[in-house]
């Protein structure tokens, strides 16, 4: 090993050094991202041209539904010039100089490829960091819209006259979800048939029953 960095030009030294601590660095913050603590590994060093957040995503919206952390936003790597998105340049970059040098015999020339190859991995992980936000926020379902109207079964038996709070599950856009329920009028045995009158909370539903036609 250490005859073959003695053997290394000292730009191949350095694109050696640059390339394995931006290799160890991405390890590093891949693991810490999968075990959900990545928060405060990402620093912006210039505010100014970070992606918006929409109008303060982190404030609680007027209709109550879930608030959307506007950090999430800068903190998975949409920021332009933020410590995680130096490492995938330097991780695109030294690389690429490492494994194009034998076919580029021209330095400049190289370092011009490596560079764009450093920029198009940025902007690949920035999209990809998006398109996984707006997966995210996709499955985000407000239940304030979406649950009026809903029909489903009572899960916990519901008392009457919202004397207490019993359990449905109901399909909303497409998915089976649990919620508390309440109701108006008698008690909702389990496996009642049930449609949802009103939401009453994030997490609590007004419920009726549905009234089986007798011919």
């Amino acid at each position: 090993m250490v005859e073959w960095w003695n053997s290394l030009s000292v730009m191949m030294r350095v694109l050696w050094a640059i390339t394995l601590s931006a290799s160890l660095i991405f390890i590093i913050q891949s693991v810490m991202t999968f075990l959900g603590a990545d928060g405060g590994s990402d620093f912006d060093i210039n505010s100014d041209v970070d992606v918006p957040d929409a109008g303060g995503l982190g404030d609680l919206p007027d209709d109550g539904s879930a608030p959307i952390d506007g950090n999430a936003v800068h903190g998975t790597g949409m920021g332009l010039l933020t410590f995680r998105n130096l490492v995938n340049f330097f991780l695109g970059f030294g690389w690429s100089a490492i494994l194009l040098r034998e076919s580029i015999p021209s330095t400049g020339l190289l370092m011009v490829i490596s560079i764009l190859v450093g920029v198009v991995l940025v902007f690949a992980v920035m999209m990809l960091f998006k398109w996984l936000s707006g997966m995210q926020q996709a499955g985000n379902i407000d239940v304030f819209k979406a649950a009026p109207g809903c029909e489903g079964k009572v899960y916990l038996r519901i008392p009457a006259q919202r004397g207490g709070t019993g359990k449905v599950q109901i399909s909303i856009n497409n998915s089976v979800r649990e919620y508390e329920a309440l109701t108006d009028g008698d008690a909702l045995p389990t496996g009642s048939s049930i449609k949802v009158v009103e939401v009453i909370s994030a997490d609590t539903l007004l419920v009726e029953p549905i009234e089986s036609l007798i011919i």
